[in-house]
């Protein structure tokens, strides 16, 4: 059976881990995989970028966590999730596709193209690039968007406390990348579907199931029982 891979993007503090563990949660309920024929409920996993796999943690410290005197270049920023990336689609995520698993990824190439490319200013091509490279063309089946005001969501992270070094950029940074999210949903509208998180968590929650529970009639009806 067809793994799946569902990416949850969006701006700092949109609810993203929030919502992809209450996902997590509703799909293993769920009554679809339920009804599936017998032995054919797929694994229902989490994960994360950067830091999905063990090298990965390790960069994860270093592109959120460094606090050195010399500053992070931006086309160094991009190499090291270019190499988190890699190292997560050889040594994880694809394995556990080949598995039939559904794998639920917080953050994925989008971001890299909202972060990278329109919050920093790098060259749009060369991170496709470098995001081709580093996927072997893997791509996202769903991404749902969580749309939420820059402004809002920093104010939402400030409530959380310390902020790690992304977080700690200006507005108008976290501005730019909102716009390359707005920019992605409109050339990936079938891909990329956007859900309203300035609302309550659990508002938000039945949005992405209603989106999660379409996906699933399409692509499991075939494997459901008569």
């Amino acid at each position: 059976m067809q793994g799946r891979l569902i990416v949850f993007e969006g701006v700092e503090g949109s609810g993203k881990t929030t919502q992809m563990l209450r996902s997590q949660a509703w799909l293993l309920e769920n009554q679809c995989f339920q009804s599936l024929k017998e032995d054919l409920a797929p694994p229902i996993l989490v994960t994360r970028e950067p830091g999905g796999t063990e090298l990965g943690l390790e960069l994860r410290q270093l592109l959120l966590g460094y606090q050195g005197q010399e500053a992070i270049q931006n086309r160094a920023e991009l190499l090291l999730y270019a190499a988190d990336r890699a190292q997560h689609v050889d040594g994880y995520l694809k394995p556990q596709l080949a598995r039939g698993a559904v794998i639920l990824c917080d953050r994925y190439t989008d971001s890299t193209i909202a972060y990278q490319g329109y919050g920093r200013g790098l060259d749009l091509a060369l991170i496709d690039q470098l995001n081709q490279a580093a996927t072997g063309g893997l791509e996202s089946d769903l991404t749902l968007w969580l749309d939420v005001d820059a402004e809002l969501g920093l104010a939402r992270m400030r409530q959380r406390g310390k902020a790690d070094r992304i977080e700690q950029a200006d507005l108008a940074f976290h501005q730019r990348v909102q716009q390359g999210f707005q920019a992605l949903h409109q050339q990936y509208p079938e891909r990329i579907v956007r859900i309203d998180a300035s609302q309550s968590e659990q508002r938000v929650a039945h949005q992405i199931q209603q989106v999660l529970s379409q996906r699933l009639t399409q692509w499991y009806q075939p494997l459901l029982h008569p």
